[in-house]
């Protein structure tokens, strides 16, 4: 939330995001097609977005976790584009648009901060769309996990260690990527040294040399 705000502007703030709700893992927090009228705080917990393909498949178009807001896909249409389904017990603070709106008008710091918040959302989708344009499986794979762990870090968890909350098979929907290239991408940067798994925890030994996969394809531009 934004700082510098009055005790009178954060009293309000608390009260437009009183509403708390728990969503079990496996469990929806939204579905596509549906009305929008709320964005999502998220307090404790990981979701995934994702589309039903033509074929019936899931296609994952993102990963979210505590600290950011979910729900963004349906201000423009006043519906939801995508499911959000819960990878593990979560919570939410329901902070409904309306009001979000009509308190931020009044509060420029507010509305500042919901700008940051929704330009945060576009530059990671576009940074997404660049991602699964031109680069090669080591390099999607890298980015992600760079990412991942840099998200991580900014809300104060380990800037080397992370447990995946999705599966293998989710991060190669959202990577363009088959499960087996996934795998074994994921085996190669462990015989490099580059990375340690045990299951779906996962330990970035050397962030130098994921960083090096990364701009190389960079540098090829």
């Amino acid at each position: 939330m934004p700082l510098g705000l009055s005790e009178e502007q954060l009293k309000r703030l608390d009260e437009v995001v009183a509403v708390r709700r728990k969503v079990k893992r496996g469990g929806t927090l939204f579905r596509n097609g549906e009305p929008f009228t709320s964005l999502f705080a998220i307090r404790t917990g990981f979701f995934k977005t994702c589309v039903a393909t033509e074929d019936g498949r899931d296609q994952v178009t993102g990963f979210q976790m505590a600290g950011e807001i979910i729900g963004l896909d349906g201000i423009v249409s006043d519906r939801h584009t995508c499911d959000a389904v819960a990878l593990e017990d979560a919570e939410v603070c329901v902070m409904p648009f309306d009001n979000i709106e009509e308190l931020s008008r009044e509060v420029k710091a507010l509305q500042n901060h919901v700008h940051k918040i929704m330009s945060r959302e576009i530059v990671r989708e576009h940074g997404v769309m660049l991602l699964l344009g031109s680069m090669r499986a080591e390099e999607r794979l890298a980015a992600f996990l760079l990412n991942l762990v840099q998200r991580l870090h900014a809300r104060g968890f380990s800037q080397s260690e992370l447990v995946l909350r999705m599966t293998r098979e989710e991060i190669g929907s959202y990577l363009g990527l088959k499960l087996e290239t996934v795998s074994r991408t994921f085996s190669k940067f462990v015989e490099e040294g580059i990375v340690e798994v045990k299951q779906r925890h996962v330990r970035i030994i050397d962030a130098t040399a994921l960083r090096n996969i990364v701009n190389s394809q960079q540098a090829c531009h």
